[in-house]
């Protein structure tokens, strides 16, 4: 009877390990969709440690949930509703269950098609509103509930092309080491700088920084040194290299995310950095390839290293996994999801699984 009781034991100890390391090697992810079709809302996917991918279910019935980000502490999701009814957007908190996201607030964006949603350590909110032009401010607690809008900060100017004719903020980030907030804005060609204080946006002494003519910047990624900033051009399908001189932001560089021979329609969507700051990612919806680039840790300078086709149309985003093995596009116009496998030491990117999912349009690890 001692035999078999500690027979057992051991295989129940044995299992358990088995199965706590299958959980550990297994990642998740949210999407965010357009409520058009079949979709319903916010989704949920795995992604197996071979990078094969799999559906998880409906998380959240909500219309439009075209960004996502989550808390410090991973308990609670925020996702804009990218709606224009009566010229106002909505964020909602969303407290992370298991198999489910339960809502906890709704307060508005500070204008219409919110299509951007950010968070910094102190639990401010920051939303872009493509259609208005602005940049709402809210604060969360740490149950996940937001505050009513704070501030919002209305901008103002145009570009030389036909989508510049007015402000078009596309997204807005908090700087890694400064208590300052860079709003992206392709409508005005420009990225805008400001500080929170008293809960307001208020601007910095330089205000604003030009992009190259007719760029119409969308978003931008930290290097991991957190000097560099790489901006990327949704309209010129380029990549600019922002630095700091004397504490005043210049664009030193920039280089195209298409090859050189290809001369139809395209526009960048999403941008990405690895974590050892030596890969760059960019996607490119008409040309509908992820663009790869090594980044010169010297000086920061990109060299392109290839393209890879994102067998579908229209990327609209993608994600490194939390591990950066993979990287896991989102393409809009063609329902699917795709996972590749990444190479750690060319960057380039290896075809594993594809999936289908409702007009998927952010992927959130």
């Amino acid at each position: 009877m001692k035999y078999f009781t500690t027979l057992l034991l051991v295989i129940t100890f044995l299992g358990c390990k088995q199965e706590k390391e299958t959980m550990s090697t297994e990642q998740t992810f949210y999407v965010g969709t357009y409520t058009k079709k079949d979709s319903k809302g916010i989704y949920k996917y795995s992604l197996s440690k071979e990078g094969k991918l799999s559906e998880i279910g409906l998380q959240a019935t909500v219309v439009n949930p075209t960004f996502l980000v989550k808390s410090k502490d991973k308990k609670t999701l925020f996702a804009v509703g990218e709606t224009d009814k009566n010229g106002v957007g909505f964020v909602r908190s969303f407290k992370i269950e298991k198999d489910s996201l339960t809502q906890v607030s709704k307060e508005k964006t500070g204008g219409a098609g919110p299509c951007f949603v950010g968070i910094n350590d102190d639990n401010y909110i920051v939303t872009a509103n493509y259609r208005a032009g602005t940049v709402g401010l809210l604060k969360t607690d740490t149950n996940g509930k937001l505050s009513n809008l704070l501030d919002v900060q209305q901008h103002f100017g145009k570009g030389t092309t036909e989508r510049q004719k007015a402000p078009h903020a596309h997204s807005a980030w908090f700087h890694p080491t400064k208590k300052e907030l860079i709003s992206v804005d392709l409508g005005t060609n420009e990225l805008w700088f400001s500080k929170i204080e008293n809960d307001k946006l208020t601007l910095t002494a330089q205000q604003k920084l030009a992009m190259p003519k007719g760029s119409g910047p969308r978003h931008l990624t930290f290097h991991p040194n957190k000097k560099w900033i790489f901006v990327l051009n949704e309209l010129a399908n380029t990549v600019s290299l922002v630095k700091e001189n004397n504490g005043k932001y210049f664009v030193e560089s920039t280089i195209t995310t298409l090859p050189n021979d290809f001369t139809e329609f395209s526009k960048a969507a999403d941008i990405h950095i690895t974590k050892d700051g030596l890969f760059l990612y960019a996607s490119n919806r008409g040309h509908e390839s992820i663009a790869i680039f090594e980044v010169n840790t010297a000086d920061g300078s990109l060299k392109t290293v290839g393209y890879e086709n994102v067998r579908g149309e229209h990327p609209r985003n993608f994600s490194l996994s939390p591990n950066e093995d993979f990287l896991v596009v989102a393409n809009q116009d063609t329902d699917n999801i795709i996972s590749f496998k990444r190479d750690e030491k060319t960057g380039k990117l290896i075809f594993v699984d594809e999936i289908k999912a409702p007009i998927p349009v952010c992927i959130l690890f």
